[in-house]
């Protein structure tokens, strides 16, 4: 019995062993299995064209107006976006090859080009009056825009992926679009292949973006050129911002005071809350807040807290002169005030706030106690009397259905976005301010035919137009290009051509402009 005992003890480390050799087997043949293939999933691209005829500066314009849908490839060819996009072309043109088009979008991140497209190129335009008000209760109607520029240029519409209808395709990340230097590569291959298909590489052609399109006009600038070797002839930027450290209100950072200070001024003037020796003329109001914000302002700032005394009291007056706040207020906020409590502030003895996009507008919260406004009254506008008709016009007027949830603000769905991926600039980091205007500096310099517009409200607080001043003027251009830059001022907010005489204005810049880019100097 004891050597059967041992027989067995014997055997059991051998019979583990083997069990062990067939454990390691069966697992290493599942790791060499091969994963399975990623399923590969078709879309398809759908289009509806439509004639249509506008009456632009009293003459007739036939156009040919498309929406459609571009599906963005992969090096292996799969569909990784379907971005949307209308487009409007001049019928009756003989040679379209020549004639120019401009590529257009709104800003966000995140924002579809409805107000572009609805209130400054495009052949129609949301109704609202003189002053870029309401008429009458929402929707609004759509009406002709007898001040598009349809009559010199065609024009595309982009939506960006997450806007609008565009999206990833099923089974993408929507990560891969999220972010400065992914959303310039999708776009730019927008851009790249439209003008393939539509056979208009020999096109003079221009971009025009608004607030964050502005940012990414700059890198689309450098970036065409770079990888396409597409040189553009023009660059607009509408309500611009291409460096933040002009108006991200950071503690330390007290550029953005000092550079949104004459907006401030605009703003109180508007409101009668300057004293009196300064409710005359704008500009010359404009003209003391600049000199004040460049010079003693932008001083007693740098001076921290060794502004004290007789220096401290004269500046805190001088700044509330030109701000529309009181002394003691300006005194509690350490005579640094970021946008969102001025909003609030300036207008609180009449229980109203001020808007963020356009400060020409006022609104009301639950009450007047809150240190920041519950909404922008102007983006509330622009909003309501802008997204419901575009909604009606594509699928009403032009024939393009798609039940899909249209996007004209993405929202949660872009952020947070990624300002700190960007490749070709080495400054450019997690501990820096983006600052996108070297883009555009290295495409003027390698192109030296590249004019840019400026457009700027003197009632944008999301943008000032003092920042976009001290944006270009520290450009470092040479002095070859540095006349390249055309900029234009506008009494009306960062969507400034609601205002009917700033839509007249907007149009005659774009076509100065256009034929400037396109004229040869001896």
């Amino acid at each position: 019995m004891r050597e059967r005992d041992n027989c067995v003890w014997w055997a059991r480390p051998l019979i583990l062993l083997l069990l062990c050799v067939g454990w390691v087997s069966s697992v290493a043949g599942q790791e060499e299995e091969p994963e399975p293939e990623k399923p590969s999933v078709e879309i398809e691209e759908q289009s509806s064209s439509t004639q249509g005829r506008v009456s632009i500066a009293g003459q007739p314009v036939e156009y040919t107006v498309t929406v459609g849908d571009i599906i963005l490839r992969n090096d292996e060819g799969d569909p990784t976006a379907k971005m949307t996009f209308v487009s409007y072309l001049r019928d009756g043109v003989e040679d379209r090859r020549s004639r120019p088009v401009t590529f257009a979008f709104n800003g966000g991140p995140g924002s579809a080009s409805v107000w572009v497209h609805l209130g400054a190129f495009g052949p129609k335009k949301a109704l609202l009056d003189d002053e870029g008000m309401p008429l009458g209760p929402p929707p609004g109607k759509l009406v002709d825009n007898e001040h598009s520029v349809l009559d010199i240029t065609d024009l595309v519409f982009i939506d960006p992926v997450e806007t609008g209808w565009s999206r990833p395709a099923p089974g993408e990340d929507g990560e891969q679009f999220i972010g400065f230097t992914k959303d310039v590569e999708s776009v730019g291959e927008f851009i790249r292949i439209w003008l393939a298909r539509n056979d208009r590489w020999a096109s003079p052609k221009f971009i025009a973006g608004e607030s964050y399109g502005t940012t990414r006009s700059a890198g689309l600038a450098e970036y065409l050129q770079d990888t396409h070797g597409m040189f553009l002839n023009g660059i607009c930027l509408i309500s611009s911002v291409i460096n933040w450290g002009t108006k991200v209100f950071n503690v330390g950072n007290d550029l953005p005071y000092a550079l949104i200070l004459p907006t401030y001024t605009a703003t109180a003037w508007r409101h009668g809350k300057l004293p009196e020796h300064l409710t005359g003329d704008l500009e010359a109001a404009l003209a003391q807040s600049e000199a004040f914000a460049l010079g003693d302002y932008t001083s007693a700032l740098m001076l921290g807290d060794q502004l004290q005394g007789a220096e401290r009291q004269r500046i805190r007056a001088q700044l509330a002169e030109l701000s529309g706040l009181s002394e003691d207020y300006l005194e509690r906020a350490d005579l640094r005030v970021d946008i969102y409590h001025f909003v609030k502030e300036l207008l609180r003895d009449q229980g109203l706030t001020v808007g963020r996009l356009d400060s020409r507008y006022t609104g009301s919260d639950r009450d007047d106690v809150g240190e920041h406004f519950e909404y922008d009254p102007s983006s509330a506008v622009v909003t309501g009397w802008y997204v419901s008709l575009l909604k009606d016009y594509l699928r009403h007027e032009l024939g393009y259905e798609n039940d899909m949830v249209f996007r004209h603000s993405a929202g949660h769905e872009v952020r947070p976005w990624n300002y700190h991926e960007d490749r070709s600039r080495q400054s450019y980091g997690s501990n820096a301010y983006a600052n996108y205007a070297e883009h555009l500096r290295a495409a003027m310099h390698k192109n030296s035919y590249l004019k840019v517009l400026v457009m700027s409200g003197y009632y944008d607080l999301a943008t000032p137009y003092f920042a976009t001043d001290y944006t270009v003027d520290h450009m470092q251009l040479d002095s070859e290009v540095r006349d390249n830059i055309q900029v234009a001022y506008y009494k009306a907010g960062h969507m400034m051509y609601v205002r009917a005489e700033d839509l007249a204005k907007f149009r005659q810049d774009y076509l100065d402009f256009v034929r400037g880019a396109l004229s040869v100097s001896d």
